[in-house]
């Protein structure tokens, strides 16, 4: 199960560059930042990206735009090195404390879902978080703003052939539960203690049949309301902590 490694060359936003600056402030090129905003947030930034010895230029705010890609980024750009993915998605799980647990997307290539769910997958404590690299987003500044850090700490695995990945993981004895708002049993039905790789698709087209079809179950999240189905991002979020739930 090698995975695919995605390549970054700008972040932006204060906690997806603070994560960096923290955990690999030697893959820090430079920070931009914009010398007008002088309020305590962007002091104590400055003042981190000193102590992690970084380059600090200041920057307008039309120049940080135009680096970043977007005018979302709160004063603050990074050009950072690649990161190399080193790790497959055994190597992870060999070294997973606990019951194994994944997130496996299928088909989401929104770059904010992909923010949202690796944000989840970090607070609920899952060990990886799993993408075919055929119909997924990678790694970009948009994601990893949106994953407030996230991105720098959940291993992101983009595997060549996902049902094929799906059935190593049952090898593992991990239990691989798709959800589908079909399915005649709830999330709740479940006993989430054993090892769990949850896979969710993308709103609107959901999972592909084959990803389905390889799944050991199907659940649904139950819908008390007028609205069909949630967000894959709140979709995670739900799955996500009832594993958490239960296991506490």
């Amino acid at each position: 199960m090698r995975a695919m490694s995605s390549a970054k060359s700008v972040l932006f936003g204060f906690h997806a560059v603070t994560v960096r600056l923290k955990t690999h402030p030697a893959s820090v090129a430079e920070v931009h930042f914009d010398p007008s905003r002088r309020d305590q947030r962007m002091r104590a930034f400055i003042e981190r990206a000193r102590e992690a010895g970084a380059k600090l230029v200041e920057s307008t705010d039309e120049r940080l735009s135009q680096i970043a890609g977007s005018p979302r980024h709160q004063g603050v750009v990074a050009r950072v090195q690649a990161l190399a993915q080193l790790h497959s998605l055994d190597d992870v799980l060999d070294a997973a404390e606990g019951p194994a647990l994944v997130l496996v997307l299928d088909g989401v290539t929104d770059p904010h879902n992909l923010g949202a769910c690796l944000r989840v997958a970090d607070g609920a404590g899952a060990h990886a978080v799993v993408a075919p690299k055929d119909r997924a987003v990678g790694l970009n500044a948009t994601v990893a703003k949106v994953a407030s850090g996230a991105a720098e700490t959940v291993p992101y695995l983009m595997v060549t052939n996902l049902a094929r990945t799906l059935n190593e993981l049952k090898e593992r004895d991990i239990w691989v539960v798709g959800t589908s708002d079909q399915a005649e049993r709830s999330i709740y039905d479940l006993d989430l203690k054993r090892p769990i790789a949850f896979v969710l698709g993308a709103e609107g087209e959901g999972m592909r049949q084959l990803t389905a079809k390889t799944c050991d179950e199907l659940v649904r999240i139950p819908m008390a309301g007028a609205v069909e189905s949630l967000n894959v991002s709140v979709a995670s979020g739900v799955c996500l902590y009832e594993v958490l739930r239960q296991r506490r």
